[in-house]
């Protein structure tokens, strides 16, 4: 027995030492590719040295003689800490996923190669001017002059998930940025979504009253009437089969309620009160991990920028410089159109036109899979643009038997200069320059707020589709192909885009609500991505007389929802304060203690109170209840409260209280039965999740930000290392957005919101300040791979200076590119 036990010990000795010397060695070979921001390397294709300081952040500030030496070092730094990223997303952008992660992205590759947006990148390349194209050229020789260290110096792959994943990294090309460009285009735009599921919504509710109940026009000048889609292509059933939408994460295709949203405000000096301009900016993008923006400064010869960037993309996206701010919000400008196409009866390599059937333009494309076969695509193209599969958002629910459809798209343009108009934006000094260099920006569509020393400008950049008057859907909903009145004629000229210089109140912005109220065809479009958290910014921007940085920092991370405030009082108005005191224990007594907490509340998402966990489930399930007997199967499709349907309901707009009835029971219910049910579903669901103890629910412990890593965040182990969560304040309606999954499973955790946070102050512009949600570092073994997003999730921020001098000091380091000696 002793025996047995001595060798027992000894066995367990044994693997002990050995499990440590395995994860010795995988540290040692992951930590590898750890960058030496300390460091003198020799690289080739540089004319003079490069100077990349790093300041306690691990920001990068980029010094060198010439602007195209400062882009090649932007790839050197872009490549050292996000490498991965820059690998998925160029992958994704050329339909390669599959060749490293097998059938999983199959779907996703063959999409974005019938897109084909990465020839047509090749193709942009042309559309550029020299200054451009030598920016993009020497942003690639950076990129591959890391590369080429990596291989030199067997810096482990120059990632941890080159390990995992054979994935090797081809040179860079000038082209791969601007298909990063065109990549962001198909992440911010939403329309072809909202157009398929408002025709299918369309076919399930015949009357036209109800269907502007559930999708909800914003508040404005009413729309004229649209045909029903059954008119437009009779026989197409009313409830289709489908098949629930659920994307890969690595895929561009978000769906409507995940299409790109932002804030932007600005004060004119009348309203700063140190009298200088103001701006702030918070993009919001689908959380990752590491955040997709990158903080960088680069010193061009036109002076310093400072802000954030895209990795793989040479450019401040949103940031200042010594004389100019500029901000980004996703404009929602209609640049998608739907279209259905039908084929030739007699010969299906055709399809009817304004002038009688025609051929497809065709080309077969080959997709490699990793450990399956290769699979050969055949790609079509209509004079409308390319033909989608019928799996894309559910697009064979509203197909007619003998017809395909496809997608006109201005981010599908072979002359693409959004990237010459974003490297010039860089080197503009005043308003009106910022605005010249924006008419060359095609897609994606954004609003451009501007601010100098002087004063505060917006305009709606991007191309604008000019569409015909009597386009049978208004592009509302896919249409007839071969009408001539519903194909685009052509883009709307630059000046027609909505633009407010100066305005006489001094303050602007714009948290993507609707802008403009212009009739068709020049309304910029009907779906908005807000008509909520408008309200509440201009309470707080009107609340002052002047502003100051510190106030522009509050309204950024506002955390109040308009939204509660106003929807509480009229879906609790026949329940507040009402009965006797229930016995405790009961259903009854739950819901008065419920009721009580909720009357008391400010409406504030804080993520230390019970009160927004309640209000959430409860309009959640309220809306549930309202639609699942008319909509059926389509409920799949309404995943987050819309705050104008409830509030047409409760108020009977239009005859809208009939959603309240449930029409297949023998009773009447009214929307305050449904209420009282609705609330009863809530508690009930808070119960199973999280007790019974109203008072001590957190709303935080729900709305966790889910910063997960793409590839590896669903991997056992691996998962507590690469996600980075954390409890949150805010909602789907507060300036601080904190956009929920909106389904089960855990439907409130914060999966989409502000990544990059940004405040310039042209009073003292080294004060401004700008945030990330993680870190600068894509490698989970660096100390920046997270260290940013305490500071975020606490609304704090890091000096945003252009004082070489406060770089330096605390710097983590200092790397020197050098020419290659010859």
């Amino acid at each position: 027995m002793a025996l047995v036990f001595r060798w027992l010990i000894r066995l367990a000795a044994a693997l002990l030492v050995l499990s440590v010397l395995v994860v010795t060695g995988v540290y040692w070979l992951a930590s590898r590719s750890l960058p030496d921001y300390n460091a003198e390397i020799e690289v080739p294709n540089l004319e003079r040295p490069v100077e990349i300081v790093r300041d306690n952040a691990n920001v990068p500030h980029i010094f060198a003689p010439k602007d195209e030496d400062v882009f090649f070092g932007l790839g050197f730094a872009h490549a050292q800490d996000r490498l991965w990223q820059m690998t998925t997303m160029r992958r994704t952008a050329q339909g390669r996923l599959s060749e490293v992660f097998g059938a999983a992205t199959l779907d996703v590759d063959k999409l974005l190669r019938r897109l084909d947006i990465y020839a047509l990148s090749l193709a942009s390349m042309e559309a550029l001017d020299d200054s451009t194209q030598n920016a993009l050229r020497a942003y690639a020789a950076g990129v591959n002059a890391r590369l080429d260290q990596i291989n030199s110096d067997a810096l482990g792959r120059g990632a941890p998930e080159m390990f995992l994943f054979n994935a090797p990294m081809a040179p860079w090309r000038p082209a791969d940025s601007i298909a990063i460009v065109k990549l962001m285009g198909l992440q911010l735009s939403g329309h072809l979504d909202a157009e398929v599921i408002r025709a299918r919504v369309s076919l399930a509710l015949p009357d036209t009253s109800r269907l502007r109940d559930i999708l909800p026009d914003a508040p404005g000048t009413g729309v004229a009437a649209l045909p029903q889609y059954a008119s437009l292509f009779p026989g197409v059933p009313r409830f289709a089969q489908t098949e629930p939408y659920s994307a890969h994460p690595l895929s561009p295709f978000k769906r409507t309620v995940f299409a790109g949203a932002s804030n932007a405000w600005a004060a004119a000096p009348s309203r700063s009160a140190s009298g200088g301009t103001l701006l702030a900016n918070d993009p919001h993008l689908g959380f990752t991990a590491p955040a997709i923006w990158y903080l960088a400064r680069l010193e061009l010869q036109s002076g310093g920028v400072i802000g954030a960037t895209i990795p793989g993309i040479p450019v401040v996206l949103s940031g200042r410089s010594a004389d100019l701010g500029w901000g980004l919000t996703s404009s929602y400008l209609d640049d998608q159109d739907v279209y259905i196409e039908e084929l030739n009866p007699a010969n299906r390599e055709e399809y009817r036109t304004p002038d009688g059937f025609k051929r497809f333009v065709k080309r077969a494309s080959i997709i490699t899979v990793k450990d399956l076969d290769p699979v050969t695509l055949t790609l079509r193209w209509t004079d409308n643009g390319p033909v989608l599969p019928g799996t894309h958002y559910n697009l064979a629910s509203i197909t007619p038997p003998g017809h395909v459809a496809s997608v006109n798209w201005t981010v599908l343009s072979p002359n693409d200069t959004t990237m010459q108009a974003a490297i010039e934006l860089m080197r503009a000094k005043t308003i009106a320059d910022g605005i010249a260099t924006a008419e060359r920006f095609i897609a994606p569509s954004q609003n451009l707020t501007l601010v100098d020393h002087e004063n505060i400008a917006m305009k709606t950049i991007g191309a604008a589709p000019k569409r015909d008057p009597n386009h049978q859907s208004k592009g509302r909903m896919p249409s007839p192909g071969w009408i001539a009145t519903n194909r685009w004629q052509g883009t709307q000229p630059f000046s027609s885009n909505p633009g407010f210089v100066a305005p006489a109140g001094g303050i602007l912005g714009n948290t993507n609500n609707k802008m403009v109220d212009r009739p068709f065809p020049n309304h910029v479009s009907f779906e908005w991505g807000d008509t909520q958290r408008v309200q509440r910014w201009q309470r707080l921007m009107q609340g002052r007389q002047v502003h100051t940085r510190d106030s522009f920092i509050e309204a950024q991370l506002d955390t109040v929802s308009f939204t509660a405030r106003s929807l509480l009082p009229l879906i609790g108005a026949e329940l507040w304060f009402t009965g006797e005191a229930a016995p405790e224990g009961t259903p009854e007594a739950l819901r008065q203690r419920a009721l009580g907490l909720l009357a008391g509340w400010s409406g504030e998402m804080n993520e230390h109170m019970p009160e927004p966990l309640i209000y959430a489930t409860w309009l959640r399930a309220l809306q549930d209840r309202l639609i699942r007997d008319e909509l059926g199967p389509l409920i799949a499709e309404f995943t987050h409260v819309e705050p104008l349907f409830i509030e047409r309901v409760f108020r009977n707009v239009e005859g809208a209280n009939a959603w309240c009835d449930v029409f297949q029971s023998a009773p009447v219910e009214s929307c305050a039965d449904m209420a009282r049910l609705a609330l009863d579903d809530a508690l009930l669901q808070i119960s199973q999740d999280y007790g019974t103890a109203l008072e001590s629910l957190r709303w935080g412990d729900a709305h966790q930000a889910t910063h997960d890593h793409p590839v590896l965040g669903d991997v056992p182990l691996l998962r507590y290392f690469v996600n980075i969560r954390q409890s949150t304040s805010g909602g789907d309606h507060t300036l601080m957005r904190g956009r929920t999954k909106g389904t089960d499973p855990n439907p409130f955790l914060n999966v989409h919101g502000a990544g990059y946070r940004g405040v310039y102050d042209f009073a003292d512009p080294d004060s401004s300040v700008f945030v990330t949600s993680t870190g600068q570092s894509g490698h989970f073994l660096s100390r920046h791979y997270d260290d940013l997003a305490q500071m975020w999730r606490r609304g704090e921020y890091i000096p945003m200076s252009l004082d070489q001098e406060l770089a330096r000091a605390a710097s983590v380091g200092v790397t020197l590119l050098i020419p290659q000696a010859p």
